[in-house]
C-alpha cells in the first residue's frame, strides 16, 4: 500500500539551485529532497550501502516517475509523479496530510525560456567558459504570473545541466514516456548560505563499463590534473562572501587546470572568508574525513570510480557559537553541525554482489586511489591549519 502519497498532485520539479558539479541535472523535488535520473548501478550502491558508510552518504528515499510536459509556447518542464514507481516503505516521504512544500514548488513555474534568460544573465560574456563566475542572492525572478519576484539565485553550472538535461529528454524521448528517478535527501537543506566544494574522489576516473575510447579520455584527464598526483581534483565549488552577498563560483574547467599548488591555494580560498581563514572549520572537516578515511579502509571490494565528495559549511556564521555561553556541544567523532562531508553519484561504483556490476572478476580490498586521495586531502587541510 501507498499510503497518503496515492492522491498527492503532480510535483513540478525546479532546478536545484545549488548544483556546482556534475553533468546530470540534479531537480528539487522538495525542501529535504532532491532527485537525479536512475542508473541502475547507483541504484543498486544506495540499495545495498553498507552501515557505516550510511552517514557519509544522502539518504535514499526511494524513486519517483518523471515526465516531460510542454506547454503552448513550447517551455520545457519536468513533472514527477510521486504515486508511481515507489519502493514499498520507501516512498512515503511525508506523514498524512501532504506535504506543504510539495504544493508550494507546485505552484512555481520554471519554463525552460526563464531558465536560458536566467543562466545568460547570471553568466555575462563567454557563456560556459567564464569560470570565475558570482550569482547574487538577490537575482529577482518573475513567477508565471510575472507577479511576486522570488528571491532565488541559482548556480550557472547547475542551471547549464538542467539545460542541456531538458534539450536532450526532448529531443530524444516524446512527452509521455516516463523516466525513473531517485530520490535523495538534499544534503545542504539546513544551510542558509551553503558553501560547498565538490571533489571527484580516486586517481582513476573510468568505470569498468567505459569503452577504449572513454577509458582513454578519463585516463588523459586524469594525468593533465591533480587526480594522477594527490588522488583528488576540484569539481565545482561556491563560496559565499558575506562582504558582497555574492556567491563565488568555479567550475570542473578551473578544477582540471590546477597545479597541485593551486589544489592547496583553492582549498585555502574554499575556507576564507574575506582574507580570513575560518580555522574553526579545519579540525571538524579534518575529523570527519579520518571518520571517512576509517570507513574506506575496511570496504572490500568497492571502487568508487568517478564518484564525488562534498565538503559543506554554512557561508552564514552562527552567531552563538561566536558567543562564549553557547559553545557548539562536543561531538566526538560524529558530525559536528556546522559542517559535513557527503559522498555522492556512484553510477560508477562498484562492488562484489552488485547486480548491475559489469565486471564478473571483483576488485580485491580497499579503494588505494580513493585512500590516496583522502589522505592528501587531510594532509593539506593539516598543513593549513598549522598555517605553513
Amino acid at each position: 500500500p501507498l499510503g497518503p502519497a496515492e492522491g498527492r498532485a503532480a510535483v513540478l520539479l525546479q532546478p536545484f539551485v545549488h548544483q556546482v558539479g556534475g553533468h546530470t541535472s540534479m531537480l528539487t523535488y522538495d525542501e529535504h529532497t532532491i532527485c537525479k535520473p536512475l542508473v541502475s548501478q547507483e541504484l543498486s550502491f544506495y540499495e545495498s550501502l553498507p552501515l557505516a558508510m550510511r552517514q557519509f552518504t544522502p539518504q535514499y528515499k526511494g524513486i519517483v516517475s518523471v515526465h516531460l510536459k510542454k506547454d503552448s509556447l513550447g517551455n520545457l518542464t519536468l513533472i514527477a509523479s510521486p504515486s508511481l514507481g515507489q519502493p514499498d516503505g520507501c516512498g512515503r516521504l511525508d506523514s498524512a496530510g501532504g506535504d506543504p512544500a510539495v504544493t508550494l514548488w507546485h505552484k512555481r513555474r520554471w519554463s525552460h525560456t526563464q531558465v536560458t534568460k536566467t543562466f545568460k544573465e547570471s553568466c555575462p560574456g563567454k557563456m560556459l567558459l567564464r569560470t570565475d563566475l558570482q550569482y547574487h542572492t538577490d537575482s529577482l525572478l518573475e513567477d508565471a504570473n510575472g507577479k511576486q519576484p522570488e528571491r532565488k539565485s541559482y548556480n550557472p553550472w547547475g542551471l547549464h545541466c538542467h539545460r542541456q538535461h531538458l534539450n536532450r529528454m526532448s529531443s530524444k524521448h516524446n512527452e509521455n514516456k516516463l523516466h525513473q528517478f531517485l530520490l535523495l535527501e538534499n544534503v545542504v537543506s539546513k544551510c542558509s548560505y551553503p558553501c560547498i566544494l565538490d571533489l571527484k574522489m580516486g586517481t582513476r576516473q573510468h568505470g569498468d563499463d567505459a569503452s577504449e575510447e572513454k577509458k582513454a579520455r578519463h585516463i588523459k584527464k586524469c594525468e593533465q590534473s591533480t587526480s594522477a598526483s594527490l588522488g583528488v581534483r576540484i569539481c565545482g565549488m561556491q563560496v559565499y562572501q558575506a562582504d558582497t552577498g555574492h556567491f563565488l563560483c568555479k567550475d570542473k574547467y578551473y578544477g582540471r587546470k590546477l597545479s597541485p599548488e593551486g589544489f592547496r591555494q583553492t582549498l585555502r580560498q574554499f575556507l576564507c572568508k574575506g582574507n580570513q581563514l575560518r580555522t574553526d572549520l579545519l579540525e571538524p572537516i579534518i575529523l570527519r574525513l579520518k571518520a571517512l578515511l576509517a570507513v574506506i579502509r575496511k570496504q572490500s571490494s568497492y571502487r568508487f570510480y568517478s564518484s564525488s565528495l562534498l565538503i559543506i559549511y554554512d557561508g552564514q556564521e552562527h552567531k552563538e557559537s561566536a558567543d562564549r555561553h553557547l559553545p557548539f556541544p562536543k561531538t566526538h567523532g560524529t558530525n559536528p553541525s556546522r559542517v559535513d562531508v557527503r559522498m555522492i553519484d556512484f553510477a560508477h561504483t562498484t562492488f562484489k554482489g552488485s547486480k548491475s556490476n559489469p565486471n564478473p572478476t571483483p576488485h580485491d580490498g580497499p579503494d588505494h586511489g580513493y585512500i590516496f586521495g583522502l589522505e592528501n586531502l587531510i594532509k593539506i587541510l593539516q598543513s593549513l591549519s598549522e598555517g605553513k
